[in-house]
């Protein structure tokens, strides 16, 4: 099935549909890492996002219930050079294209991947909308240039939950609180996890720590927060554009004075915000699984696993310190403040997908929240 791939500055790129007739819309980006499409594509980060993967050959292994990172497929479209319709994989319970089809997710192939990359890198990621249907490309550019642009866009809200819950492992469950007050169980350090859009292997490595976790959404106050009673805060990765969530930011701010906080990602961001520091749009962001990022205490250099399109800066905050940096372009991956126990990354230290290198950053959060607290 032939299909149409319009951008907002009027290219045209022509494929086909390896999931059946569709129409759909979102900010076009390109994802570098060669394995993991179900991880990105279930990743809350990119709602809202058609992402083109560059890694020519995708779909091989097939999908399986076990590496998801939320309850469904969360991009709006999937872009790729070539797509396995037969997986050959132990792990597999389905195809590719099954699994996108069934999530009413289109997913198209037979596009140059190569020169689009090459189109978002020199004139930076844009909106733009995949159709089966129709057939005239005028209409589909007037459409993609109809479409929210990313920068102002909350997303945050879409993605977050409706109350609060827990985590068992494998899904979530809600939780009802009585009197806004919440019955800790477990025997580790209390965390409120603000859900943003958070991937389930977060909340697996923070499990593993030793942390009893309640998730709760975006538009929690200060004062609902306290009301729980936790050791510590911690705000999660999500979609979206940070400056559209001012009032997230200042409960933050508020947040700050009296806890322990980790952040990643739009977490990071939000917290950079919280702390009187400002964000901007990247032109084509950081996308995929292998973004070299050096810890500049150390000159320890990492293989990073990346999803943002903004970036944080704290240049004229002289109460923090950079503890990160992209050595690609030289942007903020990672601060802490230098008298209170915060500490952030802007990329994903849980990988899912990518590289192990910068897990340690769950355990330095753990420490940094015993020697705030004692617990």
């Amino acid at each position: 099935m032939k299909a149409i791939l319009a951008l907002e500055d009027g290219t045209i790129f022509y494929g086909r549909s390896f999931t059946g007739p569709a129409e759909t819309s979102g900010e076009v980006i390109f994802n570098t890492a060669m394995t993991g499409y179900q991880e990105v594509l279930t990743d809350p980060s990119y709602t809202g996002q058609m992402v083109c993967m560059t890694y020519p050959h995708m779909g091989n292994y097939g999908v399986n219930p076990e590496d998801v990172e939320s309850d469904r497929v969360r991009a709006a479209a999937m872009i790729v050079k070539e797509c396995c319709k037969t997986p050959s994989n132990w792990r597999a319970t389905e195809s590719l294209p099954e699994y996108l089809r069934k999530a009413g997710v289109p997913g198209i192939e037979g596009i140059d991947t190569r020169a689009l990359t090459r189109h978002l890198r020199l004139n930076g990621a844009m909106r733009g909308v995949i159709s089966t249907e129709e057939s005239d490309p005028a209409k589909l550019v007037k459409q993609a240039k109809a479409i929210p642009s990313m920068e102002g866009l909350d997303l945050a809200s879409k993605v977050t939950p409706d109350k609060p819950y827990i985590w068992t492992g494998t899904e979530t469950k809600s939780v009802d609180l009585a009197d806004g007050k919440y019955d800790w169980t477990g025997t580790g350090p209390r965390l409120v996890v603000y859900d943003f859009g958070v991937k389930w292997n977060i909340l697996r490595l923070l499990t593993d720590i030793g942390f009893d976790m309640l998730m709760v959404p975006s538009s929690f106050t200060r004062d609902q927060v306290a009301a729980l009673s936790p050791d510590a805060i911690f705000l999660s990765s999500g979609p979206g554009d940070p400056a559209a969530l001012p009032d997230v930011a200042h409960q933050i701010s508020l947040l700050t004075e009296e806890y322990p906080i980790g952040g990643i990602c739009l977490g990071h961001q939000i917290m950079g915000m919280a702390l009187g520091g400002t964000t901007y749009k990247l032109k084509f962001g950081h996308h995929g699984a292998n973004h070299p990022v050096q810890e500049t205490a150390t000159g320890h250099i990492e293989v990073s696993s990346q999803n943002h399109g903004f970036c944080v800066d704290i240049s004229k905050l002289d109460f923090l310190r950079m503890t990160h940096v992209n050595l690609n372009d030289r942007t903020l991956e990672g601060f802490e403040h230098k008298e209170k126990p915060i500490m952030t990354l802007q990329y994903h230290p849980e990988a899912g997908p990518g590289p192990h290198d910068s897990r340690t950053f769950f355990p330095r959060f753990r420490s940094c929240i015993k020697n705030a607290t004692g617990k």
